[in-house]
């Protein structure tokens, strides 16, 4: 009996680790829910390779009921043996080799179509390209976005405009990363020495109701590497001008507006600005930076990555950055805040907005 219960307790889990492998309480986090040229491509090679392998098993699994019900032994004859045959060890090894070829084709075809980047290589006079390049640089554990042509740059939210493709170079800071926006497109390496590159797609009708889209970090990359998330702003291209417009027209940190966000202020002033920039161009380059920029931190749906945008979240996070992410470096730069602090720190960081209510 007791043995009888130890199975059933295996099988159990063995139920529920099937039933609830990869389950998230976010939407839209999912590649069988794609959201985008790549992601659709990506969905139908996984349809079709699926479909084929079933069509393998189900043949398979007939000629081997047939072979069952119709050459059962029924006596002490030995069956003829087939070494030695020719034909059928031809069949048996082209057929493998067909179904390979059915398979790779599509496929390879498809990596090279997204591995294709000659829009953002070719430049103009000026040195720009018309497409939008977007540099992602990952970092422990937080991820920055800069806009070459734009010359803008922002951190842990990405704003991408819709129905059209958005390039990346992707690199690292310190250990591998890896980019992935699940439902818009498969993972790709952030690497510390060269850099990868290639392209997305966001379907304006395939965003979530506040057009995010999750991102995930896909390479274990130290103690924070489930938080290393970041989220996808997907706007139609008329409002995706309006917010590189206003992000440009910010050439001075913002000045807050009530008294306490003027305490918080000071306090940034003192404390935080050596690592963080609230200008969207802090005017050095990309491996100086040391933390993520915050010039529209007021307007973004996460704070830390992943954590609700709230202000009990950020106080939370500034008074204690080590329980929310461990092994980041914001930890033990700054002496501990009093409650005053927070308050006015906090003001001052969500008032930090350039789209405005």
């Amino acid at each position: 009996m007791k043995r009888l219960a130890k199975w059933r307790l295996v099988s159990l889990f063995a139920i529920l680790t099937l039933v609830l492998s990869a389950c998230s309480g976010q939407p839209y986090l999912s590649t069988l829910q794609p959201a985008g040229e790549v992601a659709k491509k990506q969905y139908d090679l996984m349809v079709f390779s699926t479909i084929m392998m079933i069509a393998v098993m189900a043949v398979v699994a007939v000629i081997f009921i047939i072979v069952l019900v119709k050459f059962r032994r029924k006596d002490d004859k030995i069956p003829n043996q087939v070494e030695g045959n020719h034909a059928m060890e031809i069949i048996w090894t082209v057929i493998p080799i067909l179904l390979v070829l059915v398979l790779a084709v599509p496929t390879v075809s498809a990596v090279f179509n997204f591995a294709d980047v000659d829009a953002m290589e070719k430049k103009n006079e000026d040195g720009t390209s018309d497409a939008l390049v977007v540099n992602v640089r990952a970092n422990l554990y937080w991820w920055e976005f800069e806009y070459p042509n734009e010359k803008i740059v922002t951190g842990q939210e990405l704003i991408v405009p819709t129905d059209e493709k958005v390039y990346f170079n992707l690199i690292a800071s310190d250990v591998k990363h890896s980019f992935w926006i699940p439902a818009a497109g498969g993972k790709m390496d952030n690497n510390t020495e060269n850099v990868n590159k290639f392209w997305l797609e966001f379907d304006s009708k395939k965003a979530d109701p506040d057009k995010l889209f999750q991102g995930r970090c896909a390479e274990l990359c130290g103690p924070s590497h489930a938080l290393m998330d970041f989220k996808v702003k997907a706007l139609p291209r008329a409002e995706f001008d309006q917010w590189v417009t206003n992000m440009q027209n910010i050439k001075e940190p913002q000045e807050a507006t009530t008294d306490l966000a003027q305490q918080g202020q000071e306090i940034f002033n003192k404390s935080c600005i050596g690592c963080h920039a609230v200008t969207p161009s802090n005017g050095t380059p990309a491996d100086a930076r040391m933390a993520p920029n915050l010039t529209n931190f007021g307007d973004r749906n996460i704070i830390a990555g992943y954590l609700e945008h709230n202000e009990e979240n950020l106080k939370n996070w500034l008074s204690d950055p080590e329980t929310y992410k461990p092994g980041n470096k914001m930890t033990g730069t700054y002496g501990e805040l009093t409650p005053e602090q927070l308050d006015a720190l906090t003001a001052y960081l969500m008032g930090l907005k350039v789209q405005g209510e």
